[in-house]
């Protein structure tokens, strides 16, 4: 149970993430009222203890702290003007996947609403949350973040980057970059070897560990590039890095080069202006400074 199970939380939105954000909720004592745009949504939380508010505006009325799980800028826009002036004294936690410049226009908004605004980014899938491994990135009022940390450590692992409300959101969508671009490179290698017969769950059995081992190199990529020298002993030189073999190899299994011909061209640019001698981590050079 929560410390102060008093505190009256609603949930605004009740997709697949929203809605195990109200279960983790419950799960903990908080008095928790829920609303959803479309009917029904709300019953399985009803059956554990929720209240189910008619409208956006019930649920806010009826709660100090509103954790807003929208579809996206537009719907947080769409819920919430309305009811600015209900708003206002209250704290708002808005979950909902923005960018960092759509966070800090949320945030102003809620400045002048009167409204204490925090803003979070979700690493985690919905049934992760309240689990081990769910952490959420938040950034906006400091004082929020203290004064709810333990309903925001409910969810996960709660880390705190400062007042400026877009951080969370540059933060979030950086790490999703990764994360993309690597199950992109999965299914590239997936459908290499897909035409000699090798199934998919075949594969993952050898990336898993592979790709996992290869994230231990991320601290030397990172101290070479924060130092600013791709001169430094030890690197594989670009020159040396080329994907000529692997391009060639993905054609000859008849399947999409485009994944793996974008890291190559981010290598070449750095080659074609003369450092194919210094090391791979310079093509964060082609990505500063698109062509």
């Amino acid at each position: 149970m929560t410390t102060d199970d008093s505190v009256q939380v609603s949930v605004l939105g009740l997709g697949a993430m929203g809605t195990a954000l109200a279960g983790a909720l419950l799960e903990s004592g908080y008095a928790t009222t829920v609303w959803n745009r479309s009917a029904g949504k709300a019953d399985g939380l009803v059956a554990r203890g929720a209240v189910a508010a008619g409208t956006a505006g019930g649920a806010v009325r009826s709660s100090r702290v509103v954790v807003v799980c929208l579809l996206d800028h537009e719907s947080v826009h769409e819920v919430l003007d309305p009811l600015t002036g209900e708003l206002a004294g209250r704290t708002v936690i808005n979950v909902t996947t923005t960018s960092p410049a759509q966070s800090r226009e949320l945030a102003a908004w809620a400045e002048r609403a009167g409204v204490a605004y925090l803003d979070g980014g979700v690493m985690a899938t919905p049934s992760m949350i309240g689990r081990p491994g769910a952490s959420i990135l938040y950034s906006g009022s400091a004082d929020v973040f203290h004064e709810c940390g333990p309903l925001l450590d409910v969810w996960g692992t709660s880390s705190y980057f400062g007042e400026d409300a877009g951080l969370a959101s540059l933060y979030d969508l950086a790490l999703l970059a990764g994360m993309y671009v690597m199950f992109a490179g999965f299914m590239h290698g997936a459908a290499m070897v897909a035409p000699a017969g090798v199934t998919a769950g075949e594969f993952a059995t050898r990336a898993a560990p592979w790709l996992a081992a290869m994230t231990s190199t991320f601290d030397v990529l990172a101290e070479v590039v924060d130092g600013g020298d791709y001169t430094v002993d030890g690197q594989q030189s670009l020159k040396f890095s080329s994907l000529d073999d692997i391009l060639a190899a993905s054609s000859d299994q008849g399947i999409s080069t485009e994944v793996v011909a974008m890291v190559q061209r981010l290598i070449h640019r750095q080659i074609d202006a003369g450092h194919g001698e210094e090391g791979f981590a310079r093509i964060i050079e082609s990505i500063r400074q698109p062509g």
